[in-house]
């Protein structure tokens, strides 16, 4: 594995006898502690099965040699070798298949992260039958084309290699299940009194856009960016089957195929590594875990520094490189950000009471955490008032206001793909907003206004165009008006 992919690994394996009184297990082809230790491992695995393999010494090379393997997958192909090797079975009998899965000191098969990265590898390189633990086997029949077979034990699977037994029947594809219940609370209509707070975060849904929410604490700032997740439409055939092969690949397996999109909220406390991916060997992190859903990052300016700065390259490109010595990994990082902070250090400028006693200087200090590029990044940011406490305690008639707002949100995605595909509002290239978001004269008034008045720039003049055409395309129009462009600088007052 290699964080969120898979590549093949063959197992060549060679067995000279001699006149020691132990079998000696040689391993080449650099593999790691996990894959060394598991000498021992193995050999009881054979003993327990049947296999005995002498005196003598095995020889395992790992190919490709100059590739570092990681992890306990290999347990099954290295333990099939050795049975290859010593005569058990014939040299050709374990060629064309893919066989992984841990192997215990029993001869018992245990289930490994990775078993969807590894059958679309395998896909990729024409294999067609997948052997493994059963759990891990599950994982690869959500891979059309790949027929994967459920074992239970190592003698199982040698029986299988060697034509002398079936393993258990190839297991189905598992079936589109109906998303899961909403949760318990997630609606807009329980949200009062932030009708500026809604309309960003249907805006925000409608196109994936970026989205800042600025307000003392307590009025709702988390709750938003709960609600969006819930607005946007459900997960495509494509999307669930990437979202779970990020989720198998990181162990997170969800026991099908993704219904929900991935909804992170990492602590403020979150290191550079486990924000964006790396360590040793490199892993994702939670803005790879958060690929097709949102990454909320609440307190933003509590978080390091370092770590902000590297969500630009994936926001824009929607990956991240990690580089080492060496090797490149690319991990998948199409998330939609949103974020939240207070207003000032103690979280109550401008609410009245409690009155804020921080003083300007430590206001800009604060605010001055979050770098311009990164905000420059981001298309909507809306200030939040505390709601009066009239509203709070209003009673209200039951509402469809979530059923409609997730409906508009649905036919402005509709609009969206007849026009310009599957790219959303959010991610139009310069050449894509000249022809799906051209604006007219007094619209193309407003933004130089709004640039000579705001000091927009460039990236930030291109953001005010793609939220008017989220706009536009919410209220079902296919020009842009002025209007549009004038709500959509209204929506960005807290990023100026």
């Amino acid at each position: 594995m290699r964080a969120v992919d898979a590549e093949l690994v063959t197992v060549e394996a060679r067995f000279e006898p001699n006149d020691r009184e132990r079998t000696e297990i040689c391993l080449s082809g650099l593999p790691d502690a996990v894959i060394r230790e598991s000498r021992g491992r193995l050999q009881c695995a054979l003993q327990e099965s049947g296999f005995r393999l002498g005196p003598g010494r095995l020889f395992l090379n790992l190919v490709p040699a100059g590739t570092k393997k990681h992890g306990e997958i290999l347990d099954l192909p290295m333990a099939l070798g050795a049975v290859a090797a010593s005569g058990h079975l014939g040299p050709r009998s374990v060629e064309g298949t893919l066989f992984l899965g841990e192997v215990g000191i029993d001869g018992r098969l245990h289930a490994v992260p990775g078993g969807l990265a590894a059958a679309l590898a395998a896909a990729r390189a024409g294999i067609s039958t997948v052997v493994g633990p059963p759990a891990t086997a599950r994982e690869a029949a959500c891979v059309e084309g790949v027929t994967a077979h459920a074992a239970a034990s190592l003698s199982e699977v040698a029986a299988f290699a060697a034509g002398r037994r079936e393993l258990l029947p190839p297991l189905a594809p598992p079936t589109d299940a109906a998303p899961p219940e909403r949760r318990a609370g997630l609606r807009l209509d329980d949200i009062r009194d932030q009708d500026e707070g809604k309309l960003a975060i249907l805006v925000a849904a409608a196109g994936g856009h970026g989205l800042l929410l600025v307000g003392p604490p307590g009025v709702g700032k988390s709750l938003l960016a709960r609600v969006l997740v819930e607005l946007v439409p459900p997960l495509s055939r494509e999307e669930r089957l990437e979202v779970t092969r990020v989720l198998s690949a990181a162990g997170r397996w969800p026991g099908g195929l993704a219904t929900r999109r991935p909804f992170r909220a990492p602590h403020h406390s979150v290191s550079h590594a486990g924000l964006v991916g790396g360590g040793s060997p490199p892993g994702p992190g939670e803005i790879t875990l958060a690929h097709g859903g949102v990454l909320f990052l609440d307190e933003l300016p509590e978080f390091r520094r370092s770590a902000l700065e590297a969500l630009r390259q994936p926001l824009e490109s929607g990956a991240i490189t990690i580089s080492r010595a060496g090797r490149q990994l690319e991990l998948p990082a199409r998330f939609q950000l949103v974020c939240a902070m207070n207003p000032c250090p103690c979280g109550f400028r401008g609410c009245g009471e409690p009155v804020c006693r921080c003083p300007p200087s430590r206001v800009r200090q604060y605010r001055g955490r979050i770098s311009g590029p990164l905000l420059d990044r981001i298309d909507l940011g809306v200030e939040l008032a505390r709601p009066g406490a009239a509203a709070l305690f209003e009673e209200r008639s039951a509402t469809r206001e979530h059923e409609q707002a997730a409906a508009r949100v649905g036919a402005a995605r509709e609009f969206m793909v007849e026009r310009q595909g599957s790219v959303l509002n959010g991610r139009l290239s310069p050449r894509q907003l000249a022809e799906y978001a051209s604006v007219d004269g007094d619209s193309r008034g407003l933004l130089e206004r709004a640039a000579h008045r705001n000091g927009l720039s460039a990236r930030g003049l291109a953001a005010v165009r793609r939220v008017a055409r989220t706009l536009a395309d919410l209220d079902a129009s296919a020009a842009i008006e002025s209007r549009h462009v004038a709500r959509a600088l209204a929506l960005r007052v807290a990023l100026v």
